[in-house]
C-alpha cells in the first residue's frame, strides 16, 4: 500500500498536504520526533524491521517527507500538487533498499547534505 510519512509539518502547510494526499488517495502517517530514531523499514511497516528498536539520534525539526510504494501517477500527482497548491517541502525522499535501514533522523541527515550541495551548485 502507497503511504507517505510526515515529519514535523504543521500548521497551515499540514492541513493543505493533508488535503492533497485526501485527494490523490495516498495514506499518510504523521510521526513524532519521538519516531525518528525508528528505522524506516519500521515506520513503513516492512516485514524484518522491528519498530521497537531505536537508535541514538539528534531530534530534528526540519520538514521532511517520505514517500512509499508511490507509482508514477501518485509520485507525479504529489510532486505537481506539491508545486501547484504552493507546499514547499525541501526534504523528500522515496524509500530505496538502501535506505530501510536508516533511521528517520539519518535520512533527514543525508537529504539536508544533499540539499545543501544541491543548493551551493546552483541547482
Amino acid at each position: 500500500m502507497s503511504k507517505v510519512l510526515l515529519f514535523n509539518i504543521q500548521g497551515e502547510k499540514r492541513r493543505k498536504l493533508l488535503f492533497l494526499l485526501m485527494r490523490l488517495g495516498l495514506a499518510c502517517r504523521e510521526l513524532s520526533p519521538a519516531e525518528q530514531g525508528k528505522t524506516i523499514g519500521a515506520l513503513t511497516e516492512k516485514t524484518g524491521f522491528s519498530y521497537a528498536s531505536a537508535a541514538r539520534y539528534t531530534p530534528f525539526t526540519d520538514e521532511m517527507l517520505v514517500m512509499d510504494g508511490l507509482d508514477a501517477g501518485q509520485f507525479h500527482g504529489l510532486l505537481d500538487g506539491l508545486r501547484r497548491d504552493h507546499i514547499p517541502v525541501a526534504l523528500k525522499a522515496v524509500v530505496t533498499e538502501q535506505n530501510l535501514s536508516w533511521t528517520a533522523a539519518e535520512l533527514h541527515d543525508a537529504l539536508l547534505e544533499e540539499h545543501r550541495r544541491l543548493s551551493q551548485n546552483g541547482r
